[in-house]
């Protein structure tokens, strides 16, 4: 959009003309309708025009005291219409997307009532009062998700709130779904316009009559939509014409990061602790008080971020979160002298045509980022290309601070592309407190740390684990895999006996590892790009313990190197067929957010953890009702091909995996026991102090890290490459497992350890059966070739493994599958 186009709009020309001369489209009724209402044409096949307001604040960028404004007048004739004491006892519900801002400020009108909206945001643990369908849009399923049902449950009047009362439809479905739940005796339906048909004027009295309640309706001004024979087909006809022609006014498409000139940075809102993000979960009294004190000093912030000289500003709300953003921005508008505008970005495909006499002049394209029930999608911002803002504040909810945000084609990028600053304002997503939560403690214990507890410094980790040292846990092999396999214990309750390497293979890991720093340098260096640039920009590190620990520490090195970055980073337990500690879950949700949370482990094998990690997080939202926290695990090395985020996908000996303890910190795996674990307890493990004349922790840290400095050039184009390339998990190595168990009768696919890393751990912890080498692997398979050399087990060299080489532990495995000597014989 050229500043003659917006001189041009400025001037006086309707935004509806466009459409109305090609559609012959007629827009009756009021004189202010026209001041209101510009016209678009919808990529949709249930209705060809868009009726695009002028003051919601959705889709053209507006002054956000005039979209409050227009609202609050609304709640006050509402007041007016009820009465003062019958006000007192209304209920406000908006309508998802569109209207959430609109209902929200009509609630601030009608003075102290409580408010809720709509959603098409399924929460976990919270359970649905209702729902209902809008028939006409492209995502009809909405959810009312109160946090207290008797919000919903009193008699006192319903207002409900839309941008349009077009056909009465949705509104009619909402009070039906209502109303056989919970009957009132009146109803008030408040919209911007009301533009309903004549034959749709009468239903809603009739409505009313056959349900025996009042229902009133408030508007801002009303007329009709006149549309002529076959306007669908033709409205079609000219989307399908005009997107397969080049306008200029799709800015998103085709546009990637590399076009980004603006400068992306973030800033501290500090919203108020308890105070919801909007009304998905209702909105009382108490909470607008809260608000309104502290907007004030989130607005200084913001402006105190903003560039020197930034005279025209947008604060771009998100989808369902429009309040939060609008209010942020009326008070931006009261604390700066810069012209501030307030939209949103939304789910709704509109055709972009950059004609002065279009609603829709420029449109962002980028990807859905809070991880919708739905599915992937896109989503759009309309009317800010082109619109001469000096900055953009992108204001989002904490679920949707996702790694999808931050990509390349995501909406920062492509607000960058378009915008000299943009600044990102999260606002914590509200949870609502879990009924029927098991009661917990208050307070967990703060995590262990060295030298009490790990040969690793006391800023390097914090493991939020108990300590189980003075326990003894360890078993015999053998015993251990008997146990295992008959079903008669967990892996996880009991430790393998700790292998102290001969000195023939300390030599090999020495050599190993003087072989691999520079690569292992690099893929810590890749990984932990691609996490600050798609995850968070601070993210807290979780590493899984103990294989994801040294990784996790070699990352945080990078951050600190690179870029002055002072990570935190904690450690926890999971275990498979458990899933992850959720009193470590609880701990790092009360103390850092979790959509900041980045978990960590050192490579992966068919990507069982993967799957154990999001089901465990899936459940933990369903028991706890905490949301945010994204399973997608950063890994070192990915040759499984199961995870997005990864340093490599090469399948290569990761030195730290040749050792246990003595080179992850002298602390075991994790135990998970009944007797040892209480509800309110982290799962276990011990520290080996006695093991730290063989320590090689710290040795293995600094060895790695030192190459940091001679990397810095192949990390950055390492990481631009992953960046910019596909990696959507194929799961490759999962299939790869199946055609081995199949092929060697192995009925348990837990049995099968691909991957360097994995077999290692099968030879130094379980009873392996054999191991499958990649035809014509090399050095990266000297370790374990001793290894099977010192237990009696074949290595068979096999084409077309997708993996170096593959464990395989003891199909059927009792001690008489062990012969005399303790090595492994055939069955």
């Amino acid at each position: 959009m050229t500043e003659r186009a917006r001189a041009e709009g400025r001037a006086g020309v309707w935004s509806g003309s466009w459409v109305a001369e090609r559609l012959g489209v007629e827009l009756a009724g009021d004189d202010s309708l026209t001041g209101l209402l510009g016209l678009a044409l919808r990529r949709n096949p249930k209705r060809a025009h868009l009726l695009v307001s002028n003051v919601l604040g959705k889709h053209v960028p507006q002054s956000p005291s005039v979209v409050h404004g227009h609202g609050v007048a609304l709640g006050r004739r509402v007041r007016d219409l009820l009465g003062a004491e019958t006000a007192g006892h209304a209920v406000v519900l908006g309508y998802a997307e569109t209207a959430t801002g609109l209902g929200h400020s009509v609630a601030d009108g009608l003075g102290a009532a409580p408010y809720l909206h709509s959603t098409r945001r399924p929460v976990a643990g919270v359970s649905r009062a209702g729902g209902f369908e809008e028939s006409h849009s492209h995502a009809t399923s909405h959810l009312l998700l109160p946090e207290d049902p008797a919000l919903l449950a009193g008699d006192g009047p319903l207002v409900l709130v839309d941008d349009e009362f077009s056909t009465g439809n949705t509104v009619l479905n909402t009070v039906r779904a209502l109303h056989e739940r919970y009957p009132r005796k009146r109803y008030v339906v408040v919209a911007l316009v009301d533009m309903r048909s004549p034959a749709d004027a009468g239903r809603l009295e009739d409505f009313a009559r056959e349900i025996g309640a009042r229902v009133d309706l408030v508007t801002a001004a009303s007329g009709t939509v006149r549309l002529p024979p076959g306007v669908l087909e033709k409205g079609q006809e000219l989307v399908a014409r005009y997107e397969a022609g080049s306008t200029g006014a799709d800015a998103g498409a085709g546009s990637g990061a590399g076009g980004a000139v603006g400068r992306v940075s973030r800033v501290d809102l500090h919203w108020p602790d308890g105070v919801p993000d909007g009304g998905r979960h209702g909105f009382t009294a108490a909470h607008r008080e809260r608000l309104e004190n502290a907007l004030p000093g989130m607005a200084a912030r913001i402006a105190g971020a903003l560039p020197a000289g930034a005279r025209r500003v947008l604060v771009l709300g998100f989808e369902e979160l429009m309040y939060a953003p609008l209010r942020l921005a009326d008070a931006l508008e009261r604390t700066t002298d810069a012209d501030v505008r307030y939209s949103t970005t939304t789910r709704s495909p509109v055709l972009a045509v950059d004609d002065p006499g279009y609603a829709i002049r420029t449109r962002l394209v980028f990807p859905a980022h809070d991880d919708p029930a739905d599915g992937p999608g896109e989503r759009y911002a309309y009317n800010v290309a082109g619109a001469g803002f000096d900055a953009v504040v992108a204001a989002v909810d904490s679920a949707a601070d996702t790694s999808a945000l931050h990509a390349p084609d995501g909406l920062l990028g492509r607000l960058a592309a378009h915008v000299p600053h943009v600044l990102l304002a999260v606002v914590p997503s509200y949870v609502p407190h879990a009924p029927h939560a098991p009661e917990r403690p208050s307070m967990l214990p703060e995590p262990l740390r060295g030298p009490d507890f790990s040969s690793y410094a006391s800023d390097e980790v914090g493991w939020l684990l108990q300590d189980f040292s003075d326990v003894t846990l360890e078993a015999p092999t053998e015993e251990r895999e008997e146990a295992i396999q008959s079903g008669g214990a967990h892996y996880a309750e009991s430790l393998p006996v700790e292998y102290q390497p001969s000195e023939q293979y300390q030599e090999l890991f020495h050599a190993a590892l003087d072989a691999s720093a520079t690569r292992l340098a690099r893929a810590v260096g890749a990984v932990t790009e691609i996490v600050l640039a798609e995850r968070s920009p601070r993210p807290v590190l979780v590493s899984l313990a103990r294989a994801g620990t040294p990784v996790g520490i070699l990352m945080r090195r990078w951050a600190q190197y690179r870029h002055g970055l002072d990570l935190p980073h904690y450690a926890v337990s999971i275990v498979r067929g458990r899933g992850i500690d959720a009193n470590a879950l609880r701990w790092l949700a009360a103390h850092h957010d979790p959509a900041d949370v980045v978990f960590v482990d050192g490579w992966t094998g068919k990507g069982a953890i993967t799957r154990e990690l999001a089901a465990a997080l899936r459940d933990f939202e369903v028991s706890d009702g905490v949301t945010g926290f994204n399973p997608e695990i950063a890994v070192l090395a990915d040759p499984g091909s199961c995870v997005r985020t990864y340093g490599t996908r090469d399948d290569f000996l990761i030195p730290s995996a040749c050792l246990n303890s003595t080179v992850s910190g002298l602390i075991s795996r994790t135990v998970l026991r009944a007797d040892l674990v209480g509800p309110h307890d982290f799962h276990g493990a011990k520290f080996y102090r006695e093991l730290a004349g063989s320590d090689l922790s710290p040795a293995f840290l600094d060895a790695v890290s030192a190459h940091y400095p001679d990397v810095t050039d192949a990390v950055h184009a390492q990481a631009k490459e992953l960046l910019a390339a596909d990696r959507t998990p194929t799961w490759e190595g999962w299939a790869a497992v199946e055609r081995i168990s199949e092929e060697y009768g192995i009925d348990d696919v837990n049995l099968v350890k691909p991957g360097v890393g994995e077999t290692t751990r099968v030879m130094l912890r379980r009873v392996p059966w054999k191991v499958l080498a990649r035809a014509g692997a090399g050095a990266d398979l000297d370790h374990v070739r001793l290894l099977a050399e010192q237990r009696g087990v074949p290595v068979e060299e096999v084409d077309d493994l997708p993996y170096t080489c593959v464990g395989l532990i003891h199909p059927k495995y009792t001690r008489g599958a062990t012969g005399a000597d303790g090595k492994a014989v055939a069955l």
